[in-house]
């Protein structure tokens, strides 16, 4: 996973949304206390950004290098670099000592990790019964009707055969990945729950520099091949100042899953 993000750290940092901060409240909600929080994959750490003025500490690891140098960086943020599977010594090491974590939080990557192997390190460090674990994904940008017609062409043809098995758990919405735990107070389920949207201001270079940071794009670009030909731009140019609006608010659904790790 690690090594598809490497190429476009950058891009990836500047291209993707922010989380919503009634997110982060929801989810701080449901933990008894904040005191220690760790952001799974972080990333560029948007994520751990959020939780840095909530939480006591967090703890926020990535298996890229790349992707840690350019995370954002604040007091009460310890970013650790770690490898792709950790024993429960490497984890206590690494991260935080058995039963110490108030919240786990994993945004836009759970579908990539080896889920049996990661819920028990989770179960782990989490303080039972009511330590949470909340887990989140978003789709492509909804821009307008005529952008989401030619994305949806270049999705479903160019874009298709290049896209990792990983991405059909994000495009059914978390709803059919493997999530054992138990519904936190004052909710009945585990989710997917969808009550939440990132919103950003795009022109079409950020919409494209969007694509562009995506591992698909990437897998492709590695193969030779370039997704965004002279003719796809064409078709994105045309549809996007089909309005006369050269900035455009993207809108990016939310689903959650969160659960509690119980006895």
């Amino acid at each position: 996973m690690a090594d598809m993000f490497v190429k476009q750290a950058k891009q990836y940092a500047e291209a993707r949304p922010n989380y919503p901060e009634e997110l982060f409240k929801f989810i701080a909600s449901k933990t008894p206390k904040n005191e220690l929080a760790w952001d799974v994959g972080t990333g560029s750490g948007q994520a751990a950004a959020s939780l840095a003025p909530i939480y006591k500490n967090v703890i926020a690891t990535d298996t890229s290098p790349k992707q840690l140098e350019f995370a954002i960086k604040l007091p009460n943020i310890r970013y650790q670099l770690t490898p792709p599977t950790m024993s429960i010594t490497e984890l206590e090491q690494n991260v935080a000592t058995q039963s110490s974590v108030d919240l786990v939080t994993i945004a836009t990557a759970l579908h990539w990790f080896d889920l049996p192997q990661f819920y028990k390190q989770v179960k782990w460090v989490l303080k039972k019964p009511n330590g949470v674990i909340a887990a989140w994904t978003y789709y492509w940008p909804e821009i307008n009707e005529s952008v989401d017609a030619v994305f949806k062409s270049f999705h479903s043809v160019d874009y298709e055969p290049f896209r990792e098995p990983q991405h059909k758990l994000v495009e059914n919405k978390y709803m059919s990945i493997d999530f054992p735990f138990e519904p936190v107070d004052g909710v009945d389920n585990t989710g997917p729950f969808d009550q939440f949207v990132l919103e950003k201001l795009m022109d079409l270079d950020d919409y494209l520099t969007f694509i562009r940071s995506s591992s698909g794009y990437q897998t492709a670009k590695n193969r030779g091949v370039e997704l965004l030909t002279d003719n796809m731009m064409e078709k994105f140019k045309v549809a996007w100042n089909s309005d006369g609006q050269s900035k455009k608010v993207a809108r990016f659904p939310v689903y959650l899953r969160i659960g509690k790790v119980g006895n």
